[in-house]
């Protein structure tokens, strides 16, 4: 795969983190509850990381690493509902778009790792990839949870 068409894979890898990143800040800032608002900053932070490793290594190739996040490139990546979610501080709606962006971000990656990136690319996206899994899991099963506790406080 030529350098070019790697960056641009990174890039919107990039991009998809950012977003997650925000979105995660967001949510993070539209909950009460405390262990849902420490999960929120940790992906939150963690996205960053993603940024800055994968800006590293679409320098490594020579190219220029995408530095924002759009609009519409947030609706394409799923979290431009976070803030009419986080306006209603409804947790479960919070979680359901935190699921919504996650999944967005997990077909970017299944994307990403259909290309032939070189080895070291690779591993970090691959790396990536696997964190993100685990968020989405982790963000799903607790919007099942909040979910399910609360269509059984409605019919109690």
């Amino acid at each position: 795969m030529a350098n070019d068409n790697i960056i641009s894979t990174l890039n919107n890898l990039i991009e998809t983190c950012k977003d997650g990143q925000e979105g995660y800040k967001q949510a993070a800032e539209g909950v009460e509850n405390s262990k849902l608002k420490s999960l929120f900053y940790e992906y939150s932070q963690q996205r960053a990381q993603f940024v800055g490793e994968l800006q590293t290594l679409v320098r490594e190739l020579g190219g220029d690493p995408e530095t924002t996040s759009s609009v519409a490139g947030a609706m394409h990546r799923g979290w431009i509902n976070i803030k009419s979610a986080i306006t209603g501080q409804d947790e479960g709606a919070i979680l359901n778009e935190c699921e919504r962006g996650e999944d967005v971000a997990k077909n970017a990656y299944k994307d990403a790792l259909a290309q032939d990136l070189s080895s070291n690319v690779a591993t970090v996206v691959r790396r990536q990839a696997e964190a993100v899994g685990q968020a989405h899991d982790k963000v799903k099963g607790l919007r099942d949870l909040n979910n399910s506790a609360a269509s059984t406080s409605t019919t109690t």
